[in-house]
């Protein structure tokens, strides 16, 4: 199988999108740009949050006069991330990006809100994506229903997808997006959610072909490979599994190598914690265990525990250039997006892709790139390397 066939995109994540208006601003400022610097067709991967959505039912039309602003700028849109529901710029979002959890109602009410956003956004007879939280955070999200409401609201998502599908032909597909230290992180976690427990709850209520065509799963390179996952295995299984892969995050992670003797390395991923984000850092030992760390802090990365420094590799939740292969004396996963993008290649289907690197303004150093100039760097060698996969 090809990849997919439309437009790369990049998230509008990556820039504030508190309103309408933010919004429009941010593909004048920087999406647009980036097109015309690229001389060929880029696609919105919108980042449209909670009150955004609100804005944009409440206007008369808003969907429409929308979708012909994103037209007038020889943009188009096929993707929507739907994990942050609120400010994703504000000074510290940190764990609060898994609130609400897919436990609640206004969660639900907000994907579907997405959906039929979405459904006004895309080109007639081109299917959509969305990409949302891997459930929520166990740390914040521990009642003993949380699953079994979490699958309530899922079942209930996959029924209206369905009556999109059915009213305007508009096929959306929805992504959980396992991460680092959620209820979905690893590849078997996110097969065992679906085979014990998605599936058969959908079987009982008579909606199984619905959630089998809507929902699926979001595959963050970065984020399996900071949990050490071969990642071209891990789309094979999950393929093989039955479960969709309905959108393909093309990220890459910080790697640290050799810690223990490799000072400068980790003085300089010291440099990469922050206060808006969280960064989960894991290392595998010798043995294969892999060690985690919550969040990434100077103090953990200058004087580390005595297990994390034996530890030869240690990968770090940030979410950094993907057209890098160093960061000084620090590595990028840039090999693992490589094997992710191959083993996509292969599969039956052709899931949306889309660059995401959100951090731009958060990484080290006292003058920050030029945003324009990074996302076209990205998004050519992205482009050149999927030609590369394609030969």
């Amino acid at each position: 199988m090809s990849f997919s066939a439309l437009p790369l995109s990049y998230c509008t994540n990556v820039h504030p999108g508190r309103t309408l208006g933010e919004i429009i601003d941010g593909l004048d400022r920087f999406t647009v740009p980036v097109a015309a610097r690229l001389g060929s067709p880029l696609a919105a991967g919108l980042w449209l949050a909670a009150p955004v959505i609100k804005e944009l039912q409440a206007a008369p039309d808003g969907g429409a006069r929308f979708a012909e602003a994103l037209r007038e700028r020889g943009l188009s849109c096929h993707t929507l991330n739907a994990f942050p529901f609120g400010d994703f710029h504000s000074p510290r979002v940190k764990e609060n990006v898994y609130v609400p959890s897919w436990a609640e109602q206004s969660r639900l009410d907000y994907t579907l809100g997405a959906a039929r956003t979405l459904a006004e956004l895309l080109p007639a007879d081109e299917e959509g994506s969305i990409s949302t939280l891997p459930l929520g955070y166990p740390g914040i999200h521990s009642a003993p229903d949380f699953l079994e409401r979490c699958v309530d609201n899922l079942l209930a998502t996959a029924r209206e997808l369905d009556r999109i599908q059915s009213k305007n032909g508009r096929t959306i597909r929805l992504g959980l997006e396992p991460e680092p230290c959620c209820w979905l992180d690893t590849t078997p976690s996110a097969i065992a959610f679906f085979t014990d427990r998605l599936w058969p709850a959908a079987r009982k209520q008579n909606c199984l072909d619905a959630v089998r065509t809507h929902i699926g799963l979001c595959f963050d390179v970065c984020h399996q490979a900071v949990a050490f996952e071969d990642v071209g295995r891990s789309i094979v299984a999950l393929d093989e599994a039955g479960i969709r892969l309905n959108k393909i995050h093309i990220t890459c992670a910080i790697e640290l190598r050799d810690p223990a003797t490799n000072q400068a390395a980790r003085a300089a991923l010291a440099q990469y914690a922050e206060p808006r984000y969280l960064h989960q850092t894991k290392a595998r030992t010798l043995d294969g265990r892999v060690l985690t760390q919550f969040d990434l802090e100077p103090t953990f990365a200058l004087e580390p525990p005595a297990e994390f420094l034996m530890a030869p590799i240690w990968r770090t939740h940030f979410h950094v250039p993907v057209d890098a292969e160093r960061l000084g004396p620090l590595a990028t996963t840039r090999a693992e997006l490589r094997a992710a993008l191959a083993a996509v290649r292969g599969l039956p289907y052709a899931p949306h892709l889309e660059v995401e690197t959100y951090t731009w303004d958060v990484m080290p150093g006292s003058a920050p790139r030029d945003l324009v100039d990074g996302l076209t760097g990205e998004l050519s060698a992205t482009r050149t390397l999927l030609a590369e996969l394609s030969k």
